[in-house]
């Protein structure tokens, strides 16, 4: 599921062009509809040329809102870059581009617009030229440029193949197993409750889930899962997500507040980040310089305490900490926009480094730029954690080595991702010894949160599928199972334990099932089966062959009888009924507790049968280890 963000200047175009583009007018305002100018962000969705969906965010381009419009563009994987044919390069196109960069969007089509206003050759190739030398030296240079209008339909087909080529080599988002949805909108539904929307990020949220709405710590659960107005189960990153929550009213709840599951993630009030300060700006950040921080869908006041400079010329970097007038929930690695707040344009952006600093810093202290400047490269933690996503289930001592983590920095590193649930032992009896000694002495295979929601849904969706084709199947033989999932047997067996402390499998030991699969019988099936049953009730010690059975019932229908222990199979021709079986053999137990022991024939006379009943039933025996063989007579073992 992917994600598109509008940018450009007022008037450009944008919405009518999403209009166009997905017949949903993205104005949901009365106001917007008013002054035919987008004020708050819209949102809207298509599916492209090759089959996928993607969701458009479409935001203000006006000065004035530029602050709704940041509270969109966080999260989105490609850009529809909007410039007016007729009017070019404005100050809005400039100031959305410069956001764009300092977020990190390096995706985008250029869309230009009013194509029908344009009868002068010269103009328009003017434009283009003018567009692509702001484009130079940005992410966006090598974006396509399309001409289109949507009064007359020129370009769009053309504009929906480029998005589509765009968003076929952009990675997929990845699922950390730490979902966080910055919330954009909160309203009521009736009957309902408190739903809010965003952009979901870093993991999966399901139906059911208890989540956790920060900064104020509201614990609510997920009642309902809605993507393009379509309700789904699971919600997977990268997609745009209404959640109905329970627990919340919407009083409580804000744009800018985040969902996320409980217990890994913390408000904080003080940031290091790394700030890239725009060329454009009018003056230098002075230190204790007042500013607006976005990030997400957050909007706070803060005050930059510049640490290695007295202050950060236009076009400069620093290392600064960030004191927030109200707390905010921020991960390493996030990006922001900085907003001078009068006159209010964007003057700069960046990385946060450090999201929860235990103190604030002594300015011009090498160690502390020393320590951040290690951090921009990535915490142990970070660096174990990316080391086991290239390839798993993987050993402990084999991912040290491929970290380049000394030892005892990896342990605490692992430790650090064991406690927050980043990182799973595979084999849940030795994930419950919290002592990474001990773990590294015994080397047990490791596993991503994501990675193991991969491989667990992996696995549920190889087993049904098997109960699909074989319904009348006890379970899945673990050979196959392993063969498909391509796991050895020791990682196979720590998988299936896992699997089944999670209750997402039932272990039978020759075979795997899910916990919902039944053998279930046709009403035919059934007839056929007490037909059979009958047969072997009138004879049940000279019983039908298994030949005879299969020809009245069926191959599967008599693999599932075994299977289910209604018959018990005593060798490769003969069956008896589980009763039966249980009789004849404490008979026998009991004829040779008194006797001392039992030939084919007593035991072929006990039971009035021929001699190949008696002799696969003895032979079975011998095998079950209950008796063994002494000469022409069985005794017990």
């Amino acid at each position: 599921m992917r994600v598109i963000g509008t940018a450009g200047h007022v008037d450009h175009g944008k919405s009518r062009l999403v209009e166009a583009l997905t017949g949903i007018d993205p104005d949901r305002l009365k106001e917007e509809k008013e002054r035919e100018m987008t004020i708050d962000l819209g949102f809207a969705w298509l599916t492209l040329p090759s089959g996928e969906s993607v969701g458009i965010v479409d935001v203000p381009g006006h000065r004035d809102f530029i602050e709704n419009m940041l509270a969109g563009v966080g999260g989105i994987d490609a850009a529809l870059f909007v410039v007016a044919a007729d009017e070019g390069v404005m100050p809005q196109t400039r100031e959305h581009l410069a956001i764009l960069h300092l977020l990190g969007v390096t995706n985008g089509v250029v869309a230009l617009t009013k194509m029908d206003l344009i009868e002068d050759e010269e103009w328009l190739e003017l434009v283009q030229l003018d567009v692509a030398e702001l484009l130079e030296d940005t992410d966006l240079a090598e974006a396509a440029m399309v001409p289109v209008s949507v009064r007359t339909g020129q370009g769009l087909q053309t504009l929906l193949e480029e998005l589509d080529r765009l968003l076929e080599n952009v990675p997929p988002r990845s699922n950390l197993g730490r979902p966080r949805l910055p919330i954009d909108r909160v309203f009521t539904i009736a009957g309902f409750g408190t739903v809010v929307t965003g952009t979901l990020i870093d993991g999966d949220l399901r139906v059911g889930q208890e989540v956790e709405v920060l900064p104020q710590r509201l614990k609510a659960r997920v009642r309902g899962l809605q993507t393009h107005k379509e309700k789904i189960e699971r919600a997977v990153p990268g997609s745009r997500v209404a959640i109905n929550l329970t627990g919340v009213s919407k009083d409580e709840v804000q744009r800018g507040d985040v969902v996320t599951i409980p217990g890994w993630l913390k408000p904080t009030r003080l940031i290091d980040v790394r700030l890239r300060y725009l060329a454009s700006a009018p003056r230098p950040l002075r230190h204790n310089a007042p500013l607006k921080f976005f990030s997400g869908s957050a909007e706070i006041m803060a005050r930059a305490r510049l640490l290695d400079s007295e202050a950060i010329p236009p076009g400069g970097e620093g290392w600064v900490q960030l004191r927030l007038a109200e707390p905010v929930v921020l991960v390493r690695g996030d990006r922001f926009i900085v907003r001078q707040p009068s006159p209010a344009i964007t003057v700069g952006g960046g990385r946060v480094i450090d999201p929860h600093p235990r103190r604030r810093h002594r300015r011009f202290r090498s160690e502390v730029i020393a320590r951040l400047a290690t951090l921009a490269r990535g915490s142990p933690a970070e660096i174990l954690l990316q080391s086991l996503e290239t390839s798993q289930p993987c050993q402990l001592r084999t991912l040290i080595k491929r970290s380049g983590l000394a030892t005892e920095e990896a342990g605490h590193a692992l430790q650090e991702l064991l406690d927050t649930k980043q990182a799973l032992v595979l084999d849940s009896r030795i994930e419950k010894i919290p002592n990474t000694q001990y773990l590294v002495a015994n080397n047990p295979y490791l596993i991503s949160a994501s990675g193991w929601e991969r491989l667990a849904d992996k696995l549920v969706i190889t087993l049904r599928g098997y109960h699909r084709r074989h319904p009348l199947r006890q379970g899945m033989p673990r050979e196959e199972l392993k063969s498909q999932l391509r796991l050895s047997t020791k990682i196979l067996n720590e998988v299936a334990s896992r699997a089944v402390s999670e209750d997402k499998l039932v272990d039978e030991e020759a075979t795997l099932r899910l916990p919902e699969h039944r053998v279930k019988f046709s009403a035919d099936q059934e007839r056929q089966v007490q037909e059979l049953l009958a047969a072997f009730r009138k004879n049940p010690y000279t019983t039908p062959s298994v030949a005879d059975s299969e020809a009245l019932v069926g191959t599967e229908v008599l693999n599932a009888l075994v299977q289910q222990g209604r018959l018990i199979q005593v060798s490769e021709d003969v069956l008896f009924l589980r009763e039966t079986y249980e009789e004849m053999v404490k008979r026998v137990v009991e004829h040779i507790e008194e006797e001392g022991a039992i030939t084919v024939a007593q035991a072929r006379d006990m039971f009035a049968a021929s001699r190949k009943y008696a002799l696969a039933l003895m032979e079975h025996l011998d095998e079950r280890r209950v008796t063994r063989r002494v000469g022409d007579e069985r005794v017990l073992r």
